[in-house]
């Protein structure tokens, strides 16, 4: 059994769901030398999330954050107030997603459905970069 683990910083992006599963793949060239594995990707921050989901049409993207902008509204009477409106209804939004994943390694490739993609969850009109520690275990290639 191998372990492989790297960070990776992404660039601020607007507020919605962002299809990452390229740049997380191009961070671990390694993945092709894996027969099996899993993959565990967490996010460091509690105003974004990731989640797995349809990476095909755009709309289901737009679609989820909007649902979640309707099932989270800013204006529900929060207590933590002091980071600006958009930052409670983020904890609670990150809250729900989750800071994690774990994608099966399969004969080098993640182990995604045909319509899947990793997605990171931006929940801040104005946040900064977002920082991912990719961790990658299994059985490399004979």
């Amino acid at each position: 059994m191998e372990w492989l683990q790297r960070g990776i910083q992404l660039p601020a992006v607007a507020k919605g769901l962002h299809l990452i599963t390229r740049q997380i793949c191009d961070a671990l060239p390694e993945l092709a030398d894996f027969s099996v594995g899993m993959l565990n990707v967490f996010i460091q921050h509690t105003s974004a999330s990731l989640t797995v989901n349809e990476g095909a049409d755009p709309d289901v993207p737009a679609d989820l954050d909007a649902f979640f902008d309707h099932l989270v509204p800013e204006s529900y009477p929060y207590r933590h107030t002091i980071e600006g409106p958009d930052d409670m209804p983020a904890h609670a939004k990150a809250a729900v997603f989750g800071c994690s994943i774990n994608i099966p390694v399969q004969d080098g490739r993640l182990a995604l459905g045909t319509w899947q993609g990793i997605f990171l969850c931006e929940h801040r009109r104005r946040a900064s970069g977002r920082y991912l520690v990719l961790t990658l275990w299994g059985h490399r290639r004979p």
